[in-house]
């Protein structure tokens, strides 16, 4: 099916698309492999997260089709905070977290995207937002926007009845600046984003034309990913990250092998690189093929991120727990919690409150207390009634297999 099809019609058959600003346009660039594109990724933490994974992956499809993206940090927009879609403001940053971060993030984001001369850019906005003079850029820039519309955007809404600063209000300012910039300094002609980034790409666009004042119309063009990738990635134990060390590639593997029934045919679709023909034939599938199609849909995730390998041992470390193996040598890819000397008490045993939150189950020993007392925690299949209930170092050598939940594994040890 892909054979025949043109890029832009194969991200419509994907799902990927659900706004545009000029469809005609948009079509010639990218099915011709003409497009410089950029999507902005705001450095708030140290890892990039399943949010960010969608975006990642689109940015790999326009440049196996020979586009050319651009992958833009906000090191300067991350000392402000996009107000979309929250509630509350966001916590300040230091210069140096922000830099430190957004040095992650090109690290992570090269594992997706072909970064060197004439091929893929990592661009900092702190280049020129940092560095900007107030009464310059009100002049210049700020000049060009509505504030009547503005307070009609979509990403001030959820602020407007809790308080948003003028700090956040300026977010936006920011944003179309961005686009302007590149548009001028990269040639860049396109911008992707999320649902809730839409005002803020429009004003973007808009703010090219009126700067420029030609028909830069067909070179402004704004499009929108389906699925809010902020919503994607949230457990109860928080985000899902692309860091092994926040997120280990068994609890990936697992986020992917749990989705909604509903969610698993789009997820391959918007996601994977699997062929259309064979996704489309899963639209048959029903009950148990359904957790084929979740199979299907963890190992082709988990291998893009984390690998083959990795994948494999995640498969391999979910079949052992599920097939009721205990801890054993098939249970060795399970995720681990690795106990040491001084998480013990005086007389050499950890009591099961301690090992909830030393193995990174619960937050605090009353939230152990209350998982116990609700049976939700088993320790190698036995669900565990005494709070008190003690183990030695000696019984944790070879590791026990603790379960928070239904979803919350661990192989317990100590080393």
């Amino acid at each position: 099916m892909e054979e025949n099809m043109t890029l832009s019609q194969e991200l419509k058959a994907r799902g990927l698309l659900a706004q545009l600003t000029d469809e005609k346009e948009i079509a010639d660039l990218i099915d011709n492999g003409k497009a410089t594109f950029y999507i902005g990724f705001d450095p708030t933490a140290d890892s990039l997260h399943v949010g960010h994974f969608m975006a990642l992956l689109l940015m790999k499809r326009m440049q196996e089709r020979g586009n050319k993206p651009i992958a833009l940090v906000g090191g300067g927009t991350a000392m402000i905070g996009d107000p979309s879609g929250r509630s509350d403001m966001r916590k300040m940053m230091t210069v140096e977290q922000i830099d430190h971060n957004c040095e992650c993030f090109k690290k992570q984001m090269s594992r997706f995207i072909d970064f060197g001369p004439g091929k893929a850019q990592m661009v900092n906005n702190a280049d020129w937002l940092r560095d900007l003079n107030f009464l310059d850029f009100m002049r210049d820039i700020g000049s060009e926007f509505n504030v009547n519309e503005m307070l009609r955007a979509r990403c001030y809404v959820n602020r407007m009845e809790s308080g948003l600063s003028f700090l956040e209000f300026s977010y936006m300012l920011m944003q179309s600046y961005d686009f302007y910039r590149l548009f001028q300094d990269y040639g860049c002609q396109m911008q992707f984003g999320g649902d809730d980034q839409w005002s803020n790409m429009l004003g973007g666009a808009n703010l090219i034309r009126k700067k420029l004042q030609k028909d830069a119309y067909a070179m402004t063009i704004t499009l929108l990913l389906k699925h809010d990738g902020t919503k994607m990635g949230k457990t109860s134990g928080g985000a899902v990250w692309l860091n092994p060390d926040k997120t280990s590639p068994y609890d990936f593997y697992q986020y992917w092998r749990n989705v909604d029934d509903a969610d698993v045919l789009k997820f391959l679709r918007m996601m994977t690189f699997l062929p259309l023909e064979q996704i489309d034939e899963m639209d048959k599938w029903e009950g148990s093929q359904l957790n084929e199609a979740k199979k299907i849909l963890a190992h082709e995730l988990t291998t893009l991120v984390h690998g083959e390998d990795e994948a494999k041992k995640a498969e391999t470390g979910a079949q052992a727990l599920f097939g009721g193996a205990g801890v054993s040598a098939d249970s060795a890819n399970l995720p681990e919690a690795v106990l040491k000397d001084e998480d013990f008490m005086e007389d050499g045993t950890i009591d099961i409150l301690g090992i909830l939150v030393k193995g990174g189950f619960e937050k605090s020993r009353n939230n152990a207390r209350t998982s116990v007392q609700q049976g939700g925690v088993t320790v190698n299949d036995e669900k565990v009634t005494d709070l008190k209930q003690k183990y030695t170092k000696e019984e944790l050598k070879d590791g026990i297999l603790v379960r928070r939940g239904k979803k919350t594994f661990k192989k317990v040890l100590y080393r």
